[in-house]
């Protein structure tokens, strides 16, 4: 295939022209493959046609047969003779890729062949097959002709494309391309995996989407050892018992919901339960009862005119409670274990099914963090309930030790009085730098476990084989695997193979963890681990199949030292075929909120998707970013971009000095939500970038503090113990809006119709700012989306919105932004 290419780069200068037509000179061949003529039973069809033998050109032919048995065709002056054959009819396939470095309008021309029909990706091609209009986006396509020969008479055929514009155009047989959005959006991907008590099974649950948007779901059931496939495409919600492998699940059944297990021994289900309850419920350890959460709904309002009882009472479902009720497995007895007007929240089961561990959360808004919980002890045989933890800031979760003894709680690092705190005299602790304390059932006494462990705890589990807590965690811009030994106090790295670890199971009687994850050039892999010998198993690698034909560019670290004196990570990645001598332009990307952006391959912006384009795109962390330590993320708080501004334009202009490959005048920047708020901050306190983008940003910090749903909570973090009627230091001279001003970046504003996070005001105030002030500006607003754009085809216009933006201020090429927003004498 690579001599193909070489071949056909010496033909004619890799397929390069500019604005003249590209004559296609080589193609992938497969054929001849029979057709015969249908017996003729009428003069015509149900639609009165006679019958012709075009009709045998719609017989359908897989275009894989290109790949397994097909061989290259070259073409001569006159064109490509196509082959005949030895049958009265058959057909033939030809394919080439056609790729542009541009948003371009053109035409397929294809001149010598009648009967033919077209495909561009798969996609049969309507109107003329002489002429066919074809836009390229700056990506590869594949272009498939099905043709139909009469006996062994050939033909000749010539195939070229006409551009309208300039445009580095290339034709190859190889199939290897650039990363796209269709990489990003479809084919399978994991949503979830466990294991089984022992570790001999795991079960995994898949997404598939298709171009278009259809999805699909399912699950596999696997024997580790062998690899043995015992299930898959089960569409059940599958879940395995607390002590012993079988699975468990419920269904509809003669006698109401039924709850049945499932042996993978021996296929056989067994029926535990009938007429259970609906809601959804959680297994005692002891497999003798369930405990349920039933939901409960409060007074209902007009829905025309309604009073609003509390900022929160604003959010869909706030008015629903929830309550923990018993169901007795032998009896079918369901007992109520909790009333009250407070959702009480199952937390966990003591590992003897004796002790539920339950919470409820209270506003409390007068006073930072604006809700303080409670955790409570009750027995489930007497009802007798202890108090925990009452009205207690910063908490969030707690779980059993395996001996029942002690509780592992997570919170943030002012709870327990602070007793975790591990940040400078003066600052305010990230709440958003999550932490770990161990709490003594007997006498009450607390431990900070993480306080001088900078990783920030995503998920941790109390292993009950070997008694350590195993800890997913956000270190840098990685997430990790550690080990803790409550005991010592001491923590392990786990070696895993990626880079961000998106999940993680454990058995419970044998040393296995099963985890996937993902890393900044490759997509889902799955592995499970004898955690005693340390030897690692990779079980699917889907990034095969989804990264297969792709060419990447390469991923480098870079860091820099900030002006004071602090370590600024990084990274960067570089187009395919990066030529050092050339000039690229650059787009910086940001995090949002405070969470790190992190080194992997499919996110809401994917990296090597912009590289493909020819852009070189820097990663920064910024002040203010968790897994970098409590003192770093602390600079978050009652700064609102302050010295995180103040390292992204510094990260840009040392990288451009270290950096020649970079077009100083055309860097761009964006973010989302807080990151989208940065990008509009930048643009008032620097020139260096010559475009930006904002996606649901921030422009005025009070308006987003009182309208938001979540806006006067995310204060608790951001603004901690500030206020509009105190702090107009924050509230009005960090708001972008009272500085637009000071804007000449052209910014794109993109935002959610239907925002309740960051209201699309915010958006709106900005963009009429800097039209008032003449500033060059746009903004696109996708109906009835939230803070994220989840739709499939509104995703990808979002997506084609912003690479169109960059093209048209990074590379000077406005056709894809005219094409998909025509300009308007309005």
């Amino acid at each position: 295939m690579k001599r193909n290419l070489i071949a056909l780069c010496a033909l004619f200068l890799c397929g390069t022209l500019w604005a003249a037509p590209i004559s296609i000179q080589q193609f992938n061949y497969a054929g001849p493959y029979e057709v015969k003529t249908p017996f003729i039973g009428d003069s015509a069809n149900v639609q009165n046609k006679k019958y012709s033998e075009k009709e045998l050109l719609k017989s359908p032919l897989s275009f894989s047969l290109l790949r397994t048995n097909g061989r290259v065709l070259t073409a001569t002056d006159e064109g490509i003779a196509l082959p005949g054959s030895s049958y009265d009819y058959a057909l033939h396939l030809l394919s080439f890729y056609l790729a542009s470095d541009r948003y371009c309008a053109g035409s397929l021309v294809i001149d010598g062949a009648d009967e033919v029909e077209i495909y561009v990706d798969n996609k049969l091609q309507k109107g003329s097959a002489q002429k066919l209009s074809l836009t390229l986006e700056p990506r590869t396509y594949e272009v498939v002709i099905k043709y139909l020969s009469k006996g062994a008479a050939e033909s000749t055929l010539k195939v070229s494309y006409e551009s309208e514009q300039s445009a580095e155009i290339t034709a190859t047989t190889s199939p290897e391309r650039t990363y796209t959005l269709g990489d990003v959006f479809d084919g399978k991907r994991i949503q979830s995996a466990s294991l089984s008590p022992s570790g001999k099974y795991y079960l995994v649950s898949y997404s598939v989407s298709f171009p278009g948007g259809r999805q699909n779901s399912y699950r596999q059931l696997v024997e580790v050892a062998t690899g043995r496939l015992i299930l898959t495409g089960d569409q059940r919600n599958l879940q395995w018992m607390p002590r012993g492998d079988q699975l468990y699940f419920t269904r509809q059944g003669l006698e109401g919901r039924e709850l049945v297990t499932f042996d993978p021994m021996n296929l056989k289900e067994n029926i535990l339960a009938n007429n259970l309850p609906e809601g959804g419920f959680r297994f005692s350890p002891t497999e003798d009862f369930l405990l349920f959460s039933i939901s409960e709904e409060g007074p209902e309002e007009r829905k025309d005119i309604y009073e609003v009882l509390v900022p929160d009472d604003r959010q869909p479902g706030w008015r629903t409670r929830s309550f923990i009720h018993k169901y007795d497995l032998a009896t079918g007895l369901m007992q109520r274990l909790t009333f009250g007007y407070l959702t009480t929240s199952i937390n966990d089961i003591s590992p003897d099914g004796r002790y539920l561990l339950f919470s409820t959360r209270e506003p409390f808004l007068t006073e930072r963090p604006f809700t303080r919980a409670s955790l409570y002890r009750m027995n489930l045989e007497t009802f007798e309930t202890d108090t925990v933890l009452k009205s207690a800031g910063f908490v969030n979760r707690a779980q059993y030790a395996p001996d029942g003894k002690q509780l592992l709680i997570s919170g943030s690092p002012e709870a327990f009085d602070g007793i975790g705190l591990n940040v400078a005299p003066g600052q305010t602790a990230n709440m958003g730098d999550a932490q770990l304390f161990l709490y003594n059932l007997s006498n009450g006494e607390v431990k900070p476990l993480t306080k001088e462990f900078d990783p920030s705890i995503d998920q941790a589990v109390w292993n009950k084989f070997d008694n350590l807590v195993y800890i997913m965690a956000k270190d840098r811009d990685r997430v990790r695997l550690y080990t803790l030994d409550p005991i010592k106090g001491s923590f392990r790295t786990v070696e895993a193979e990626e880079e961000v670890v998106s999940d993680f199971a454990l058995a419970k009687t044998s040393p296995s963890l099963l985890y996937y994850g993902l890393s900044a050039s490759n997509s889902q892999r799955l592995y499970v681990q004898d955690t005693k010998k340390n030897k690692t198993t990779l079980l699917e690698d889907l990034s095969k199949e989804i990264l297969k034909d792709i060419r990447l560019g390469e991923v480098n670290d870079w860091n820099f030292t900030n002006a004071q004196g602090d370590t600024i990570y990084g990274r960067y990645y570089l187009p395919p075929n990066f030529d050092a001598n050339k000039k690229y332009p650059m787009i910086v990307n940001y995090y949002g909120g405070t969470t790190p952006t992190a080194r992997v391959m499919e996110s809401r912006y994917p990296s090597h998707v912009y590289a493909g384009m020819g852009f070189i795109v820097y990663i920064i962390q910024p002040s203010g970013a968790t897994g970098f330590g409590q003192e770093f993320s602390a600079r978050h708080v009652n700064t609102w971009g302050i010295q995180t501004a103040d390292d992204i334009i510094e990260g840009t202009k040392k990288f451009c000095d270290t950096h020649s490959f970079v077009n100083r005048e055309k860097i761009g920047c964006m973010g989302a939500s807080y990151g989208g708020f940065m990008t509009m901050l930048l643009q008032t306190k620097t020139d260096i970038f010559a475009a930006a983008m904002s996606h649901a940003g921030i422009s005025d910090i009070t308006s987003y503090w009182g309208e938001g749903y979540w806006g006067y909570s995310y204060s608790a973090q951001a603004t901690a113990n500030r206020y509009p009627w105190n702090a107009r230091d924050i509230y009005v001279e960090q708001s972008p809006l009272f500085h637009a001003d000071k804007v000449n970046t052209p910014i794109l504003f993109l935002h959610g119709a239907s925002d309740t996070n960051v209201p699309v005001g915010e958006s709106i105030q900005m963009f009429t700012a800097l039209k008032l002030l003449g500033k060059p500006t746009a903004m696109v607003l996708v109906d009835k989306q939230d803070h994220h754009i989840l739709d499939y085809d509104k995703r990808t216009r979002w997506n084609n919105s912003i690479y169109a933006w960059f093209y048209k201020w990074l590379k000077d090429q406005p056709e894809w932004w005219d094409a998909l927003y025509p300009p308007k004498n309005l």
